[in-house]
């Protein structure tokens, strides 16, 4: 692979980027509303997947409820399934009564895997042999190197941030600042890649990085970046920056 000799670093967003749970979250919660007789047509579908992205790009409706909920994580659950139910098309009286019984359900039943696909494990040597500085930024809370040395890519990163290391989340920009300066590298020479329109582009664009979409299931189809629906398309994207 060549190098493209502007760009010098790439960073990547973790979850739903690098690693995926399997199966998604989305899916079960709506097979188990189907299951209970509401019909789900894909456009409803699609509108609630593009507001769980929204809701977890540090929306002023996620801080209410960590506010709220801070030391309640079954009621923090619980209002975060009221909210995607009305996203999905219930009206707000039926979301608030079935909500509970969503909640339960999906903290039973849903024990996803972790996995890492492999478009990106064939992508990651590729990058660190060209040379390129690779680092993942991540809104979680905490350090997350055990995940990423469970999963054999610790050795590929020169560093992982995570946003409440730095108490700034995407798509605040002074994350990615933080992460450029980790990197020793400028936002003109860096490339950020991530699943959240809402997070990840919004947030990069906003520090000067050069955003890329990974969209594998075309949930931002009017985004206005180039997008990949997998890895294998990213060596051409980065060679044409």
């Amino acid at each position: 692979m060549n190098h493209n000799h502007r760009i010098k670093a790439i960073f990547f967003d973790l979850d739903g980027t690098l690693r995926h749970s399997v199966p998604e979250g989305a899916q079960v919660f709506d097979e188990y509303l189907i299951s209970l007789g509401y019909p789900l047509i894909e456009e409803a579908r699609h509108r609630a997947i593009r507001w769980e992205y929204l809701y977890w790009a540090n929306s002023p409706d996620l801080r209410d409820d960590l506010l709220a909920h801070s030391a309640d994580t079954e009621n923090f659950w619980i209002e975060y399934t009221r909210r995607r139910l009305v996203a999905v098309g219930l009206s707000p009286a039926s979301a608030k009564e079935l909500a509970p019984q969503v909640s339960a359900h999906m903290g039973e039943m849903y024990k996803p895997q972790s996995i890492v696909p492999d478009d990106v494990r064939r992508l990651l040597p590729a990058l660190k042999e060209a040379g390129y500085i690779l680092a993942v930024i991540s809104n979680r809370e905490k350090p997350f190197h055990d995940l990423l040395a469970s999963h054999q890519l610790s050795e590929f990163f020169h560093f992982s941030l995570a946003a409440g290391e730095v108490d700034i989340y995407k798509p605040d920009p002074g994350v990615f600042h933080h992460a450029l300066n980790r990197a020793n590298t400028t936002a003109p020479e860096t490339v950020y890649v991530g699943d959240n329109y809402f997070a990840d582009v919004v947030g990069s664009r906003r520090a000067g990085l050069h955003p890329v979409l990974y969209d594998p299931n075309g949930i931002f189809p009017e985004a206005d970046c180039p997008t990949i629906q997998s890895f294998d398309e990213l060596h051409e994207v980065i060679e044409s920056l």
